[in-house]
Protein backbone atom coordinates (compact mmCIF):
# COMPACT_ATOMS: atom_id res chain seq x y z
CA UNK A 1 0.00 0.00 0.00
CA UNK A 2 1.04 3.38 -0.48
CA UNK A 3 1.79 5.69 2.55
CA UNK A 4 -0.29 8.36 2.95
CA UNK A 5 0.29 12.04 3.40
CA UNK A 6 2.02 13.00 0.56
CA UNK A 7 4.59 15.12 -0.79
CA UNK A 8 3.73 16.24 -4.44
CA UNK A 9 6.52 16.96 -6.42
CA UNK A 10 6.34 18.99 -9.05
CA UNK A 11 9.90 19.05 -10.93
CA UNK A 12 10.69 21.44 -13.20
CA UNK A 13 6.73 21.23 -14.95
CA UNK A 14 6.38 23.95 -17.90
CA UNK A 15 3.00 24.57 -16.89
CA UNK A 16 -0.01 24.24 -15.15
CA UNK A 17 -1.21 21.18 -17.42
CA UNK A 18 1.58 18.84 -16.59
CA UNK A 19 1.02 18.62 -13.08
CA UNK A 20 -2.44 17.64 -13.31
CA UNK A 21 -1.73 14.42 -10.86
CA UNK A 22 -0.51 16.66 -7.84
CA UNK A 23 -3.34 19.25 -9.18
CA UNK A 24 -5.74 16.41 -8.91
CA UNK A 25 -4.91 14.75 -5.36
CA UNK A 26 -4.63 18.34 -4.07
CA UNK A 27 -8.16 19.15 -5.02
CA UNK A 28 -9.70 15.74 -4.12
CA UNK A 29 -7.79 14.28 -1.41
CA UNK A 30 -6.25 17.32 0.26
CA UNK A 31 -5.98 15.85 3.79
CA UNK A 32 -3.05 13.59 1.96
CA UNK A 33 -0.94 16.08 0.70
CA UNK A 34 1.26 18.01 3.41
CA UNK A 35 3.02 20.07 0.47
CA UNK A 36 4.29 20.43 -3.09
CA UNK A 37 8.04 20.25 -3.90
CA UNK A 38 9.04 22.53 -7.02
CA UNK A 39 12.52 22.96 -8.66
CA UNK A 40 13.75 25.73 -10.50
CA UNK A 41 12.33 26.77 -13.05
CA UNK A 42 9.31 25.06 -12.99
CA UNK A 43 5.52 26.86 -13.90
CA UNK A 44 3.13 24.96 -12.15
CA UNK A 45 1.61 26.05 -8.83
CA UNK A 46 -0.87 23.67 -7.16
CA UNK A 47 -1.81 26.04 -4.04
CA UNK A 48 0.11 23.36 -1.87
CA UNK A 49 2.22 25.15 0.63
CA UNK A 50 6.02 24.96 -1.13
CA UNK A 51 8.31 22.51 0.86
CA UNK A 52 12.00 21.11 1.19
CA UNK A 53 12.23 17.74 1.57
CA UNK A 54 13.38 18.28 5.18
CA UNK A 55 10.26 20.33 5.52
CA UNK A 56 7.78 17.20 4.12
CA UNK A 57 9.52 14.77 6.52
CA UNK A 58 9.29 16.65 9.05
CA UNK A 59 5.50 17.70 8.70
CA UNK A 60 5.42 13.53 8.32
CA UNK A 61 5.04 13.02 5.03
CA UNK A 62 5.83 9.73 3.84
CA UNK A 63 5.89 9.32 0.40
CA UNK A 64 6.63 11.69 -2.85
CA UNK A 65 4.32 11.68 -5.58
CA UNK A 66 6.03 12.36 -9.15
CA UNK A 67 2.85 14.77 -10.10
CA UNK A 68 3.83 15.65 -13.30
CA UNK A 69 2.49 13.99 -16.45
CA UNK A 70 5.32 14.93 -18.83
CA UNK A 71 5.06 14.15 -22.32
CA UNK A 72 6.42 10.98 -22.68
CA UNK A 73 6.82 9.99 -19.11
CA UNK A 74 10.60 10.87 -18.62
CA UNK A 75 12.67 10.48 -15.50
CA UNK A 76 15.44 13.47 -16.15
CA UNK A 77 18.54 13.34 -14.80
CA UNK A 78 17.51 16.41 -12.83
CA UNK A 79 14.68 14.60 -11.21
CA UNK A 80 16.68 11.96 -10.50
CA UNK A 81 19.19 14.18 -7.95
CA UNK A 82 16.03 15.03 -5.79
CA UNK A 83 14.45 11.76 -5.72
CA UNK A 84 17.47 10.05 -4.53
CA UNK A 85 17.92 12.59 -1.73
CA UNK A 86 14.13 11.45 -0.78
CA UNK A 87 15.13 7.72 -0.71
CA UNK A 88 18.38 8.99 1.75
CA UNK A 89 15.67 10.74 4.00
CA UNK A 90 13.20 7.82 3.77
CA UNK A 91 10.57 8.50 1.44
CA UNK A 92 8.72 6.16 -0.46
CA UNK A 93 8.40 7.34 -4.21
CA UNK A 94 4.89 6.48 -5.97
CA UNK A 95 5.09 7.36 -10.20
CA UNK A 96 2.40 6.86 -12.92
CA UNK A 97 4.81 7.90 -15.81
CA UNK A 98 5.50 5.42 -18.46
CA UNK A 99 9.02 5.52 -17.71
CA UNK A 100 8.94 3.60 -14.61
CA UNK A 101 10.62 3.61 -11.22
CA UNK A 102 11.95 -0.29 -11.60
CA UNK A 103 13.64 0.39 -14.30
CA UNK A 104 15.90 3.08 -13.27
CA UNK A 105 18.57 1.17 -11.38
CA UNK A 106 19.88 4.27 -9.68
CA UNK A 107 16.53 4.74 -7.91
CA UNK A 108 16.17 0.52 -7.39
CA UNK A 109 20.08 0.88 -5.81
CA UNK A 110 19.24 3.84 -3.06
CA UNK A 111 15.63 2.02 -2.86
CA UNK A 112 17.04 -1.12 -1.45
CA UNK A 113 19.86 0.49 0.21
CA UNK A 114 17.85 2.88 2.52
CA UNK A 115 14.51 0.32 3.15
CA UNK A 116 12.27 2.36 0.98
CA UNK A 117 9.67 1.24 -1.49
CA UNK A 118 8.81 2.46 -5.37
CA UNK A 119 5.77 2.01 -6.39
CA UNK A 120 4.75 2.46 -10.01
CA UNK A 121 0.99 2.46 -10.55
CA UNK A 122 0.74 2.20 -14.41
CA UNK A 123 1.89 -1.18 -14.22
CA UNK A 124 -1.23 -3.45 -14.64
CA UNK A 125 -1.98 -5.70 -12.30
CA UNK A 126 -4.91 -8.08 -13.34
CA UNK A 127 -4.80 -10.12 -16.18
CA UNK A 128 -7.58 -8.52 -18.32
CA UNK A 129 -9.74 -10.21 -20.66
CA UNK A 130 -10.47 -9.51 -24.57
CA UNK A 131 -13.92 -7.34 -24.30
CA UNK A 132 -17.03 -9.70 -25.05
CA UNK A 133 -19.48 -6.41 -25.46
CA UNK A 134 -21.88 -8.11 -23.05
CA UNK A 135 -24.46 -5.84 -21.55
CA UNK A 136 -23.91 -5.79 -17.84
CA UNK A 137 -26.33 -4.20 -15.07
CA UNK A 138 -26.54 -0.95 -13.56
CA UNK A 139 -25.42 2.29 -15.51
CA UNK A 140 -22.72 3.92 -16.38
CA UNK A 141 -21.42 7.73 -17.91
CA UNK A 142 -17.81 8.83 -19.37
CA UNK A 143 -16.82 11.90 -20.17
CA UNK A 144 -15.53 12.31 -23.69
CA UNK A 145 -13.01 15.45 -24.37
CA UNK A 146 -12.34 17.29 -27.60
CA UNK A 147 -8.81 17.22 -26.03
CA UNK A 148 -6.42 15.49 -23.28
CA UNK A 149 -6.68 17.63 -20.07
CA UNK A 150 -9.80 19.41 -20.92
CA UNK A 151 -11.57 18.36 -17.22
CA UNK A 152 -13.02 14.74 -18.04
CA UNK A 153 -11.46 13.12 -14.98
CA UNK A 154 -12.89 16.18 -12.55
CA UNK A 155 -16.27 15.82 -14.27
CA UNK A 156 -16.71 12.17 -13.24
CA UNK A 157 -15.36 12.79 -9.72
CA UNK A 158 -17.66 15.92 -9.02
CA UNK A 159 -20.84 13.99 -10.67
CA UNK A 160 -19.66 10.78 -8.31
CA UNK A 161 -19.37 13.43 -5.42
CA UNK A 162 -22.51 15.10 -6.18
CA UNK A 163 -24.77 11.58 -6.23
CA UNK A 164 -23.01 11.01 -2.90
CA UNK A 165 -24.14 13.74 -1.52
CA UNK A 166 -27.35 13.31 -2.35
CA UNK A 167 -27.31 9.76 -1.53
CA UNK A 168 -27.35 7.95 -4.93
CA UNK A 169 -25.56 5.12 -5.60
CA UNK A 170 -22.55 5.99 -7.43
CA UNK A 171 -18.63 4.99 -7.91
CA UNK A 172 -15.74 6.78 -10.03
CA UNK A 173 -13.73 4.37 -12.03
CA UNK A 174 -10.20 5.22 -12.47
CA UNK A 175 -8.50 4.76 -15.61
CA UNK A 176 -5.38 6.72 -15.13
CA UNK A 177 -2.54 7.43 -12.72
CA UNK A 178 -4.10 10.49 -10.91
CA UNK A 179 -6.98 8.96 -10.27
CA UNK A 180 -5.64 5.58 -9.04
CA UNK A 181 -3.56 7.87 -6.82
CA UNK A 182 -6.89 9.87 -5.42
CA UNK A 183 -8.85 6.53 -4.97
CA UNK A 184 -6.21 3.69 -4.42
CA UNK A 185 -7.82 1.53 -7.01
CA UNK A 186 -8.74 1.31 -10.43
CA UNK A 187 -7.10 0.57 -14.39
CA UNK A 188 -3.89 2.08 -15.84
CA UNK A 189 -5.42 2.02 -19.16
CA UNK A 190 -3.24 3.36 -21.23
CA UNK A 191 -0.60 0.62 -19.89
CA UNK A 192 -3.02 -2.07 -20.99
CA UNK A 193 -2.30 -4.01 -24.09
CA UNK A 194 -3.86 -2.99 -26.58
CA UNK A 195 -6.27 -6.24 -28.04
CA UNK A 196 -6.89 -5.98 -23.81
CA UNK A 197 -8.04 -2.65 -23.01
CA UNK A 198 -11.56 -2.45 -24.02
CA UNK A 199 -12.12 -6.00 -21.63
CA UNK A 200 -10.29 -3.92 -18.58
CA UNK A 201 -12.93 -1.57 -18.77
CA UNK A 202 -15.41 -4.01 -18.42
CA UNK A 203 -13.59 -5.52 -15.84
CA UNK A 204 -13.73 -2.26 -13.84
CA UNK A 205 -17.34 -1.86 -14.38
CA UNK A 206 -18.96 -4.87 -13.72
CA UNK A 207 -22.45 -5.69 -13.32
CA UNK A 208 -24.15 -3.65 -10.44
CA UNK A 209 -27.81 -2.50 -8.90
CA UNK A 210 -30.42 -1.60 -11.77
CA UNK A 211 -29.85 2.07 -10.40
CA UNK A 212 -26.04 2.54 -9.44
CA UNK A 213 -24.02 4.74 -11.68
CA UNK A 214 -20.63 4.45 -12.74
CA UNK A 215 -18.44 7.38 -13.81
CA UNK A 216 -15.72 5.87 -15.70
CA UNK A 217 -12.52 8.25 -15.79
CA UNK A 218 -12.51 9.30 -19.54
CA UNK A 219 -8.55 9.47 -21.26
CA UNK A 220 -7.44 11.20 -24.44
CA UNK A 221 -9.67 12.23 -27.29
CA UNK A 222 -11.58 10.88 -30.42
CA UNK A 223 -9.74 13.77 -31.93
CA UNK A 224 -6.01 13.53 -30.45
CA UNK A 225 -3.99 11.43 -33.17
CA UNK A 226 -1.57 10.77 -30.17
CA UNK A 227 -4.19 9.06 -27.77
CA UNK A 228 -7.54 8.15 -29.63
CA UNK A 229 -7.05 4.44 -29.20
CA UNK A 230 -7.67 5.10 -25.55
CA UNK A 231 -10.67 6.96 -25.86
CA UNK A 232 -12.02 4.11 -28.36
CA UNK A 233 -11.23 1.26 -25.42
CA UNK A 234 -13.57 3.43 -22.82
CA UNK A 235 -16.07 4.51 -24.68
CA UNK A 236 -16.51 0.18 -25.93
CA UNK A 237 -15.48 -1.28 -23.10
CA UNK A 238 -17.66 1.00 -20.79
CA UNK A 239 -21.07 1.11 -23.25
CA UNK A 240 -22.00 4.23 -21.53
CA UNK A 241 -25.62 4.67 -20.97
CA UNK A 242 -24.50 8.40 -20.94
CA UNK A 243 -22.06 10.98 -22.25
CA UNK A 244 -20.53 14.23 -21.49
CA UNK A 245 -18.96 16.47 -23.36
CA UNK A 246 -16.00 17.93 -22.17
CA UNK A 247 -14.33 21.11 -23.41
CA UNK A 248 -11.82 23.86 -22.67
CA UNK A 249 -12.74 26.97 -25.02
CA UNK A 250 -9.42 28.87 -24.94
CA UNK A 251 -7.20 26.26 -26.54
CA UNK A 252 -5.99 27.13 -30.00
CA UNK A 253 -4.98 23.49 -30.88
CA UNK A 254 -4.57 20.08 -29.57
CA UNK A 255 -2.21 19.59 -26.15
CA UNK A 256 1.21 18.62 -27.74
CA UNK A 257 -0.02 19.11 -31.48
CA UNK A 258 0.31 22.79 -33.02
CA UNK A 259 -0.89 21.60 -36.08
CA UNK A 260 -4.47 20.27 -35.20
CA UNK A 261 -7.25 22.61 -34.22
CA UNK A 262 -9.88 21.28 -31.40
CA UNK A 263 -12.91 20.09 -32.96
CA UNK A 264 -16.55 21.26 -32.50
CA UNK A 265 -18.69 20.21 -29.73
CA UNK A 266 -20.64 19.34 -32.36
CA UNK A 267 -18.70 16.84 -34.23
CA UNK A 268 -17.25 16.02 -30.57
CA UNK A 269 -21.32 14.89 -29.86
CA UNK A 270 -22.04 12.62 -33.21
CA UNK A 271 -19.02 11.03 -33.43
CA UNK A 272 -18.71 9.91 -29.66
CA UNK A 273 -22.24 9.30 -29.50
CA UNK A 274 -22.08 7.10 -32.95
CA UNK A 275 -19.01 5.19 -31.34
CA UNK A 276 -21.07 4.79 -28.32
CA UNK A 277 -24.47 3.25 -29.92
CA UNK A 278 -21.93 0.52 -31.18
CA UNK A 279 -22.04 -1.39 -27.60
CA UNK A 280 -25.08 0.78 -26.41
CA UNK A 281 -27.89 1.94 -28.68
CA UNK A 282 -29.57 3.56 -25.84
CA UNK A 283 -26.63 5.96 -25.52
CA UNK A 284 -27.18 9.80 -24.79
CA UNK A 285 -25.26 12.59 -24.21
CA UNK A 286 -26.74 14.43 -21.35
CA UNK A 287 -24.45 17.50 -20.83
CA UNK A 288 -21.38 19.49 -21.30
CA UNK A 289 -18.99 20.43 -19.04
CA UNK A 290 -16.34 23.10 -19.84
CA UNK A 291 -13.15 24.26 -18.32
CA UNK A 292 -13.04 27.48 -17.98
CA UNK A 293 -10.16 28.45 -15.38
CA UNK A 294 -8.92 30.82 -18.02
CA UNK A 295 -11.94 32.93 -18.76
CA UNK A 296 -13.32 35.87 -16.32
CA UNK A 297 -16.70 34.69 -14.68
CA UNK A 298 -18.92 37.17 -17.11
CA UNK A 299 -16.89 35.31 -20.08
CA UNK A 300 -17.31 32.31 -18.63
CA UNK A 301 -21.06 32.61 -18.31
CA UNK A 302 -21.92 34.10 -21.23
CA UNK A 303 -19.88 31.46 -22.97
CA UNK A 304 -21.83 28.55 -21.36
CA UNK A 305 -25.05 30.21 -21.86
CA UNK A 306 -24.11 30.92 -25.53
CA UNK A 307 -23.65 26.43 -25.86
CA UNK A 308 -26.36 25.60 -23.93
CA UNK A 309 -28.63 27.32 -26.32
CA UNK A 310 -26.90 26.25 -29.08
CA UNK A 311 -26.37 22.49 -28.35
CA UNK A 312 -29.74 22.31 -26.01
CA UNK A 313 -27.58 21.04 -23.51
CA UNK A 314 -26.90 21.50 -19.87
CA UNK A 315 -23.97 23.29 -20.20
CA UNK A 316 -21.60 23.98 -16.45
CA UNK A 317 -18.59 24.71 -15.39
CA UNK A 318 -17.94 21.59 -12.66
CA UNK A 319 -15.50 23.54 -10.85
CA UNK A 320 -17.25 26.93 -10.26
CA UNK A 321 -20.82 25.83 -10.41
CA UNK A 322 -20.46 22.25 -9.31
CA UNK A 323 -21.64 19.16 -10.76
CA UNK A 324 -25.23 19.44 -9.88
CA UNK A 325 -26.89 20.03 -13.43
CA UNK A 326 -25.77 16.96 -15.02
CA UNK A 327 -26.42 14.61 -11.95
CA UNK A 328 -30.42 15.79 -12.61
CA UNK A 329 -29.99 15.18 -16.49
CA UNK A 330 -28.44 11.46 -15.24
CA UNK A 331 -31.82 11.26 -12.74
CA UNK A 332 -34.01 12.15 -15.67
CA UNK A 333 -33.04 9.54 -17.71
Amino acid sequence: MIQTPYLLFLGDAPDQLAAKVAQGIKDWRPDNAVGQFRMPGCGADVGAKDMTLADAKAAGAKTLVIGVANRGGVISDAWKAVLIEALQMGFDIASGLHNLLRDENDLMAAARVYGCSLFDVRIPSVAYPIANGKKRRGKRCLAVGTDCSVGKMYTGLAMDAEMQKRGMKSTFRPTGQTGILITGGGVPLDAVIADFMAGAVEYLTPDNDPDHWDHIEGQGSLFHVSYSGVTMALIHGGQPDALVLAHEPTRTHMRGLPDYALPSLDALRDSALSMARVANPACQVIGISVNTQHMSEPEAIAYMAEVEERMGLPTVDTFRQGAGRLVDALAAM
